[in-house]
This record gives C-alpha cells, sequence and structure tokens, in this order.
C-alpha cells in the first residue's frame, strides 16, 4: 500500500480521466460500491484463489471464548475488504436491477485489496478500471467491451499491444477430446494457465509431476508438437479449428469468430491488435465463454482482461442474468503512458514577501481563480531556486512576487522554466 506525492497523483488522474471519458463516450456509466463485503460474499466460490487473499475484518465485541473455539479464521469474520470489482457488481446489481435499463453498461473505477506478497506490479491496494455490461447474451456484448478497450489503448497511447480471444468452451472441448475427464478440467487449465511462463514441455511436466493420466498427457503433448503456422492468430472459423483439436465445439467456434471479425470490422485497421489464442485461459473459473485478455510487448504479465461471466449474478439474484466484463489493471498501465504535459499559463505561484497583507493576497487569489487558473500563494524563500524546482514538478508553471499594495493589473508573471535554466 503506497502514497502518492502530489504530482504522482496528479498523474495517476489525469489517466484515470482518460480511461473514464473514454468508456463514458460509448455509453458506460460510473457506479461506486462499498469497499467491503459480507464475508460469505467474498468467499462463495466465486473468485478463485483471490477468495485466499481477502483481508478479513473481525467481528466486534469478540471474547476470548470466541477466538478459542473458532475451528476456522473466517468464522471471526463477518466483513472483509473487495478483492476485486466484479463480486461486488454482481451485488450491487441484485440489489438495485429494478432501478437500472434492462441491458446496463456500467463503469467501476476503485482500489481493491489482497493479501499479495509485494513484487514489481504487484500490490496489496491497487486501483482496478472495470467495465462490464450485464443483461446482453448476444455476442454485441464482447464486441462493445473489446473495442472499447481498444479505444482506451489508443486513446492512452498505448502501442505494441494486442488482446487475446479464447472461449473457455473451446478449452473444455478441447480437453474432452484429448481425453482428460470432466472432474480435471479445472486442474488441467491451472497448469495450462502457465505456458507463457513454464512453456509447453514446463507444462507437460507438470502435468506428469501431478500424476494425471498418461494418456490425455500424451495426447497433450503430441498436439503442442504438431507442424504449425502463425496462421491461427487470424480470425476465422477455419482458422480457430486449426489451432484446435479436431472436433471442438462447433457453437462456440462461430460465435468467437464472430466476435474477432467484427472487432477488426469495427477498427477497420486491417491491424493485428485482437489475436486468437488457443489457450488463453484466465484463472476465474467463473468465466462461462469468451475470455480475453491484454498483453504488452515489453512486459512479462497482463494489463488487465476479462470474459464473459453469465453464472455469477445468480447466486445473488436467484435467476441467472447474462453478463461480461474487462478490467484494467492500473497500477501496470500508469507507469507506460506518457500523456502530452498541460497547456502553459494555468497555474501559477503567487510568491509573496513580509509586507503582503494576508486579504490583499486572497483577493489577489480569488481574482486569478475566476480567471480560470490554478493560483497557489507561496513565501519568498532566501533562495529562489529549490521553489521553482518544487513548484515546476507540481505542475506550476509561472510565478510572479506579491508585495504591500500589489493589484492584479500590476502582476508580472514569469516563466518558471526560463528562470530555472536562467539560473
Amino acid at each position: 500500500m503506497r502514497d502518492f506525492l502530489p504530482a504522482d497523483k496528479t498523474r495517476r488522474d489525469r489517466v484515470l480521466g482518460v480511461i473514464r471519458r473514454t468508456y463514458s463516450a460509448r455509453g458506460f456509466d460510473e457506479i461506486e460500491t462499498p469497499v467491503m463485503e459480507d464475508s460469505d460474499r467474498l468467499h462463495a466460490g466465486l473468485g478463485g484463489d483471490n477468495e485466499k487473499l481477502a483481508f478479513a475484518v473481525m467481528k466486534r465485541a469478540l471474547t476470548k471464548d470466541d477466538l478459542d473455539s473458532a475451528a476456522d479464521p473466517l468464522q471471526l469474520a463477518d466483513l472483509g475488504l473487495r478483492f476485486d470489482l466484479t463480486v461486488p457488481l454482481a451485488r450491487f446489481y441484485a440489489s438495485h436491477h429494478g432501478e437500472l435499463p434492462t441491458v446496463f453498461r456500467a463503469i467501476q473505477i476503485a482500489p481493491v485489496w489482497r493479501a499479495e506478497r509485494p513484487q514489481k506490479g504487484r500490490y496489496r491496494q491497487f486501483v482496478q478500471c472495470d467495465i462490464d455490461i450485464i443483461g446482453e447474451s448476444g455476442a454485441i456484448a464482447e464486441v462493445e467491451l473489446l473495442t472499447a478497450t481498444a479505444a482506451t489503448l489508443d486513446a492512452l497511447g498505448l502501442e505494441g499491444c494486442s488482446i487475446r480471444v479464447n472461449d473457455r468452451r473451446l478449452l473444455t472441448s478441447a480437453l474432452t477430446i484429448l481425453g482428460f475427464p470432466a472432474k480435471e478440467h479445472d486442474a488441467v487449465l491451472i497448469t495450462l494457465d502457465k505456458l507463457d511462463k513454464i512453456g509447453q514441455d514446463g507444462v507437460i511436466a507438470e502435468l506428469r509431476e501431478r500424476a494425471f493420466p498418461d494418456a490425455p498427457v500424451g495426447a497433450l503433448e503430441a498436439f503442442f508438437s504438431r507442424p504449425m503456422t502463425m496462421e491461427f492468430l487470424s480470425f476465422g472459423e477455419a482458422a480457430i479449428r486449426k489451432a484446435l483439436p479436431e472436433g471442438v465445439d462447433a457453437a462456440a467456434v462461430a460465435e468467437l469468430a464472430a466476435i474477432g471479425l467484427a472487432v477488426e470490422g469495427a477498427r477497420g485497421d486491417g491491424g493485428r491488435l485482437i489475436q486468437f489464442d488457443p489457450w488463453l485461459v484466465r484463472g476465474m473459473g467463473y468465466y462461462t465463454g469468451a475470455i480475453f485478455e491484454v498483453v504488452h510487448p515489453g512486459l512479462g504479465y497482463s494489463l488487465g482482461g476479462g470474459g464473459r461471466y453469465d453464472n455469477m449474478i445468480g447466486r445473488f439474484l436467484g435467476s441467472d442474468v447474462p453478463a461480461a466484463g474487462f478490467s484494467f489493471g492500473f497500477e501496470r498501465i500508469v507507469d507506460l503512458v506518457e500523456l502530452p504535459g498541460e497547456s502553459a499559463g494555468d497555474a501559477a505561484a503567487l510568491v509573496y514577501d513580509d509586507t503582503a497583507q494576508p486579504a490583499a493576497l486572497v483577493a489577489l487569489q480569488s481574482a486569478l481563480v475566476a480567471r480560470g487558473q490554478r493560483v497557489r500563494l507561496v513565501r519568498r524563500p532566501k533562495n529562489l531556486a529549490p521553489l521553482l524546482d518544487q513548484l515546476s514538478r507540481d505542475g506550476f508553471t509561472a510565478y510572479a512576487f506579491v508585495g504591500a499594495g500589489a493589484t492584479i493589473e500590476g502582476l508580472e508573471f514569469k516563466a518558471i522554466a526560463a528562470s530555472r535554466a536562467a539560473s
């Protein structure tokens, strides 16, 4: 969990502003949910391994007997900090669906908490940027999410990214064809999800170490070893079938091909931003259909991902509601973004001496603020250079000296950059 200095906070807010504006322009509405949810809801089996990382909030007024008799630490908690924004959204929709449109497009941009082991790109408090479409069962939901994601990458100037797309139904269909029993699919997918990190040989070795049957593991190894080209990256039913074992779910192939071709057509740039990845897994077990993940060529981890999760909201509402969503990991993208600087003249400092009167200073500041400027009052130090350096770091572009009797017409503003260069 980190502190952010003013310059860092300003930069983060500017990047978040770009994301918010891009999503809002495409018809999504922002909501807000509490940072805590009921412990039972957070541990309902919807969050996968993230449930193990949830921070629990102990019940109030516990006695020593309560502490001593608890067989499970979670018996001592009734609340917990949210570990993602999807579970809170499902609860939110179940509570408010009568007040929402038939098809609801939600934005959530907020911090979440996980008891991670801190490392580069992983923190215990971090911001997620989610968009979700609830109530739409057709492929238009996935197409909207993917085009909104692509538009956000464009707006942030993140070049070289790709969005990998797959379908959980294709994964389970392929595993069945290779000979893995349905009861073993989830466990096999956990290992397949490591393909980018440990490679095909590592996946096969781990499956054997975990004592999966030799026949399906051998079939997967043979499939990995077949001669192939990069043609599978293009969309189309034939290309998808070529990248997977023969006989995979035909309906899922057709739906995924239509999604990919629709996104490519909507962008109209002939690029390869959207790519089919036959072994993309996405670790969350609640996905029921299409899944996607954003990758950057210079990083060893994804920038975000999502997919269709038609069975989650029904756990809270009592009846299933189709849903799909996408989430950016903000901490992972903010350091990659270089936005143009603020326009000169927007922020100025009034550097006053001991002769200036408080009432006159505040009046000058108010007059400049009324003109649309950001204005800071700063006492004049003996050495001006450190002050100018600090003002520059804080985003100020100009300054003026203020003494007794100063008027707004008589202020002479100087460019901070020029003064720093001269000194």
